[in-house]
């Protein structure tokens, strides 16, 4: 009678499941910050006529622009190449090549534009790793020696117009939208172009989107270089033929006038 009357129980009251605790919230993830920038034009053509462009970046962040808020940095850069730099001596009255050094690595078009100076946005360790200053670029220098060189590449580039720093800042509409034009020179080199757009908060980039561009020659221009490229014995050829035509004229003109 015992027996039945405790199984009664056990059935009528079951023993409680112990219920494993629920695992922890995870934290919360934070969003990276919010940064758009489109290119106007993806590809610039060169021909015969081109008398020089320029490259038009736009976008939009997530807060405000300028002081108290985010800013923005642009930096294009064109395809590398080789270049030597000579320094012209004074031998018996005329000037010589003298002493000369080669960089490789040399960035055929380099611009940088920003909301306010880069200087005054990031430290000097963060624009060393991003290469922002016409001062940090990686120049490798073989041959002679002497920041003289290097003095006047820079030069060289800046007076061509190749070579851009800050000279317009990205302008700001609306607090969130912005937009940077980069100017193209006539003598710009051809190929890929990589423009990167950054957002700088309390002196970090916090985000980084990257653009490219392509500038490929088109028309007669592509047809002269194809021409070069393929055949330059008779490129070469034709070149020595257009200038003693032209001499012959010039001299024909000279003699009836």
């Amino acid at each position: 009678m015992i027996r039945a009357l405790l199984l009664a129980l056990a059935l009528a009251f079951p023993a409680a499941a112990q219920v494993a605790p629920p695992p922890p919230a995870a934290p919360p993830t934070l969003a990276p910050p919010s940064l758009a920038a489109q290119l106007a034009v993806a590809t610039i053509e060169v021909t015969t006529a081109f008398t020089g462009g320029e490259i038009l970046v736009f976008g939009a962040t997530e807060r405000l622009i300028g002081a108290q808020g985010d800013e923005v940095v642009v930096l294009a850069t064109g395809p590398s190449t080789s270049l030597v730099v000579r320094q012209k001596v004074e031998m018996l009255g005329a000037w010589i090549n003298g002493p000369s050094a080669r960089f490789n690595r040399v960035p055929t078009y380099w611009a940088l534009a920003s909301t306010s100076p880069v200087a005054t946005l990031l430290d000097g360790v963060e624009r060393q790793d991003l290469r922002l200053g016409l001062d940090l670029l990686p120049l490798v220098q073989l041959g002679a020696r002497g920041p003289q060189f290097r003095a006047a590449l820079a030069s060289l580039k800046q007076d061509a117009g190749l070579w851009v720093d800050q000279v317009k800042p990205v302008e700001v509409s609306g607090g969130r939208l912005f937009h940077a034009r980069l100017p193209l020179p006539a003598t710009v080199a051809t190929g890929p172009y990589l423009i990167q757009v950054m957002l700088v908060r309390e002196g970090r980039v916090v985000a980084r989107q990257e653009l490219r561009m392509d500038v490929v020659r088109s028309g007669t221009a592509a047809w002269i270089a194809d021409v070069a490229r393929g055949q330059p014995v008779l490129y070469g050829l034709a070149c020595i033929l257009l200038a003693a035509l032209a001499g012959w004229i010039g001299s024909v003109l000279f003699r009836r006038g």
